[in-house]
C-alpha cells in the first residue's frame, strides 16, 4: 500500500513539475558582464536561451576584459559572450593549458578592423585610398596639440590594438608625421567620431566591427597589404624587430567558455555552436539598441521576439518551445497579444516619462553642429597660449633644477629638513620610475587648471560676499557643481573641444570652482567688523576696504580653498585620461586595462607623492602670519 501511495506521488509531481529541456545546470551559470554593445547583445541573447530556454539560473559578473578573462581561466565565470579569437594573450594561454575553449562563430564572415576615415573625405580627395597615400594629406588631419604634426586616432589604451596601431604607425614611417593618440576609452574614441561627422571635419582613426556606430556613419577604411600572418605575429609585440607591413586579419567571433562548463553542460555548448548572426543583424540591432537607448537584455528580447526564424533552428525542439513561450510567441512565431499586452506593462514604469535624455542630448548635437568651429577656436587658443607654452618651459628645464626647486620651496613652507629632503626624494623616485615625462604633463594640465580656477573663482566669490542675492543665486548652483559626478563633466566638453588636453582643463576647472568660491565668499564675510568700521571711519573707500583690509584677513580661508582646488585639480586631472589627457593618469587607466599591477602601483605611488608635497606646500603658505612663525619657530628648536 505505502509502495503504491509513493509510486502515485511521483508520477503526479513529474505531471505537475515544469520539466526543464536540459538536465544539466545544477548550478548557476555566470557571464561575463561585457561593456561592449555587441558583447551586451550577444550575451543577452544567450542568457536568454539559457534561462527561459533550458531553465538554468543566470547570474552576470562585471569586470574589464583582462580581469573577465582571468576569472574565466579560472572558471569563476563559465561564459563571455563575444570573444575576439586571437586578441588576448591571457585568453591564448588559458586556451593551450586546456582552462578555456572558443565555440561557435557568432558572426558570419568574421568581424573587420583596420584605419578608416569618414566617406566624405575620401570624396573630396581622390588621391587619397591607401596608407601610403597619408603622407600627401597631413594637411588634413592636423593635431590641434602639435600644430606642426597630424594626428592618428589609437584605439583606447590597453587594448592590443593599441599596440598593432602603434607598431604599424613606426613600420609604416608615419611616426614621423604623426602624433599617435590615444583617446583613452572605446567611448571617448566614439564621441571624437561622432563629433567629427557632425562638423565634417577629417579624421584618421582606427576603429572596428560590429558596432552600432559603424551602423549610422559612413566610414571608409584605408587600402593595406594583403595579411600575413608572420608579420601580423610580430606587430602584436610591443618589442617586435620585425619592420613589416600587413593588412589586419578578419577576427572570427565566437564565445568563450570555460572546459568545467563544457564537460557539464554539453546540450548547452552543442547549442553555442550553432549561434550566429549576420553583420547586418548584429550591426542593425547595436545601432537600435543604441538610439533606442536599450539594453543589451532589452535589445536581445526584441530580437528574439522579431527573428524566432533565426534562433528556432539553434535550439531543440522542446527549448525552442519553452523560450517561444516566455516571449509571448505562438506555434507559428507570430506575437501573442495577451502576451505582448503582459510584456508591456511588466516594461512600463508606473512613472510619467519626464526623461532629459534626449532633448539634451539633440542640445548638445545641435551646439556641435551650429557652434563647433567656435569652441574648437577657444581650444586652439587655450592651447597655444596657456597649456602648451607652460608644458614646453616645464621640458625645457632640466629635471635636477625642478627637483631642487621644489625641495627649497618645500623647506621655506615647512621648515622641516626632512620633509624638504622627502619632497626632493619623492621627485627623484617619480624620475627613476620612467615617469617623468606623465608627471610634467600633468604638472602642465594642473598648472594651467589651478591659475584659471583662481582667475575665475576669488573674483566670484569676492562678488558673492558682498551681495545677498548673488550668494541666493550662485550657491545653488555651486551645490550642482560639487555633487555632480566629476565623469559627467567631462561628456559636453569631450564633445566641443575634442579629445585631448582642452577638455580636461575645462572639466577640471568645473570640479575644482566650487571650494574656492565658497572659502574666498567665507573668508571674506568673516571678516572682524569692527575693522571694516575702523576703515571706513578713517574714509577708505570699498576697494581700498577690499584690498587693505578684507583680503588681507581673509588670506587664510582663501589659501584653504586654493589647497582644496588644487587637490581637486589633481583628482580630476587623472580622471582626465579617459579622455585622452596625457599624464600619469593615462598610466593608471592602461594598468586597469591590462591589469598590470606593477605599472599601476608605480604610477599611483607617483600621484601620491605629488599629492603629498603639493598639500603640505599649499597648506603651509596657508596659514596665518602668527601661525607660519610659530611653524618657523618650532622647526628652529633643537630637537630634545
Amino acid at each position: 500500500m505505502r509502495q503504491w501511495i509513493a509510486l502515485s506521488l511521483l508520477w503526479m509531481s513529474a505531471i505537475l513539475l515544469p520539466v526543464s529541456a536540459s538536465a544539466a545546470c545544477n548550478s548557476p551559470i555566470k557571464f561575463g558582464a561585457l561593456t561592449w554593445e555587441s558583447g551586451q547583445f550577444t550575451s543577452g541573447v544567450l542568457k536568454y536561451i539559457v534561462e527561459d530556454g533550458y531553465g538554468c539560473t543566470v547570474e552576470e559578473v562585471p569586470g574589464a576584459g583582462p580581469a573577465l578573462d582571468t576569472a574565466l581561466s579560472q572558471n569563476d565565470i563559465q561564459v563571455i559572450g563575444e570573444q575576439w579569437v586571437g586578441r588576448s594573450p591571457i585568453m591564448e594561454k588559458a586556451i593551450e593549458q586546456n582552462k578555456v575553449a572558443i565555440i561557435g562563430d557568432t558572426l558570419k564572415g568574421g568581424a573587420t578592423q583596420g584605419w578608416y576615415v569618414p566617406r566624405y573625405v575620401l570624396e573630396e580627395n581622390p588621391g587619397l585610398r591607401s596608407y601610403q597615400d597619408l603622407p600627401k594629406y597631413t594637411e588634413l588631419f592636423k593635431d590641434p596639440e602639435d600644430p606642426g604634426r597630424s594626428r592618428f586616432m589609437n584605439c583606447p589604451s590597453g587594448w592590443t590594438c593599441e599596440i598593432f596601431n602603434t607598431r604599424l604607425l613606426k613600420t609604416t614611417g608615419l611616426d614621423s608625421l604623426f602624433n599617435n593618440a590615444h583617446p583613452g576609452t572605446g567611448a571617448a574614441l566614439d564621441a571624437e567620431i561622432a563629433s567629427a561627422f557632425e562638423q565634417h571635419k577629417p579624421l584618421l582613426f582606427y576603429y572596428w566591427q560590429p558596432t552600432g556606430l559603424m551602423a549610422k556613419y559612413d566610414l571608409a577604411p584605408l587600402e593595406f597589404p594583403a595579411y600575413e600572418d608572420a608579420c601580423w605575429q610580430n606587430l602584436l609585440l610591443a618589442d617586435g624587430k620585425m619592420y613589416c607591413v600587413s593588412g589586419f586579419p578578419v577576427s572570427p567571433l565566437g564565445i568563450a567558455v570555460s572546459t568545467p562548463f563544457v564537460e557539464s553542460n554539453p546540450e548547452l555548448a552543442a547549442v553555442f555552436e550553432k549561434v550566429q548572426f549576420t553583420s547586418d543583424e548584429l550591426n542593425g540591432a547595436i545601432l537600435e539598441m543604441s538610439e533606442s537607448k536599450r539594453t543589451g537584455d532589452e535589445q536581445a528580447m526584441v530580437f528574439l521576439r522579431d527573428n524566432p526564424e533565426v534562433w528556432q533552428a539553434w535550439l531543440s525542439d522542446e527549448a525552442a518551445t519553452n523560450l517561444a513561450t516566455k516571449l509571448g510567441l505562438s506555434s507559428t512565431g507570430a506575437v501573442s497579444t495577451t502576451a505582448s499586452n503582459i510584456n508591456a506593462s511588466a516594461l512600463a514604469s508606473s512613472f510619467p516619462s519626464w526623461s532629459l535624455e534626449t532633448p539634451l542630448n539633440n542640445a548638445l548635437a545641435n551646439v556641435v553642429q551650429n557652434y563647433g568651429d567656435v569652441f574648437r577656436t577657444i581650444s586652439t587658443m587655450a592651447l597655444t597660449y596657456l597649456l602648451l607654452p607652460i608644458e614646453r618651459l616645464l621640458t625645457v628645464v632640466p629635471p635636477w633644477l625642478i627637483i631642487a626647486f621644489v625641495t627649497v620651496l618645500g623647506w621655506f613652507g615647512v621648515r622641516k629638513i626632512w620633509f624638504a629632503l622627502a619632497c626632493g626624494a619623492g621627485l627623484f623616485l617619480i624620475g627613476a620610475f620612467g615617469l617623468w615625462g606623465a608627471l610634467i604633463d600633468t604638472l602642465a594640465l594642473l598648472i594651467v587648471s589651478v591659475l584659471v580656477t583662481v582667475v575665475i573663482g576669488i573674483p566670484i566669490g569676492i562678488a558673492m560676499s558682498g551681495s545677498k542675492l548673488l550668494r541666493k543665486t550662485v550657491t545653488p548652483v555651486l551645490d550642482i557643481m560639487q555633487t555632480m559626478p566629476s565623469f559627467v563633466y567631462l561628456i559636453p566638453v569631450l564633445m566641443l573641444f575634442g579629445i585631448g588636453k582642452v577638455p580636461a582643463l575645462f572639466a577640471t576647472v568645473i570640479y575644482a570652482l566650487p571650494p574656492l568660491i565658497r572659502l574666498t565668499t567665507l573668508g571674506i564675510t568673516q571678516v572682524n567688523h569692527k575693522m571694516v568700521e575702523a576703515g571706513r571711519s578713517f574714509g577708505s573707500t570699498h576697494l581700498q576696504l577690499l584690498l587693505w583690509i578684507k583680503l588681507p584677513q581673509a588670506l587664510p580661508s582663501i589659501m584653504a580653498g586654493i589647497n582644496q582646488a588644487v587637490m581637486m585639480s589633481l583628482a580630476m586631472v587623472v580622471l582626465a585620461s579617459m579622455i585622452g589627457a596625457p599624464g600619469l593618469g593615462e598610466d593608471v587607466l592602461q594598468s586597469i586595462q591590462t591589469l598590470n599591477i606593477g605599472q599601476g602601483l608605480q604610477a599611483g605611488t607617483a600621484i601620491v607623492i605629488v599629492a603629498i608635497i603639493i598639500d603640505r606646500i599649499t597648506q603651509a603658505f596657508g596659514q596665518g602670519k602668527r601661525t607660519r612663525q610659530k611653524t618657523i619657530e618650532a622647526g628652529r628648536r633643537p630637537i630634545g
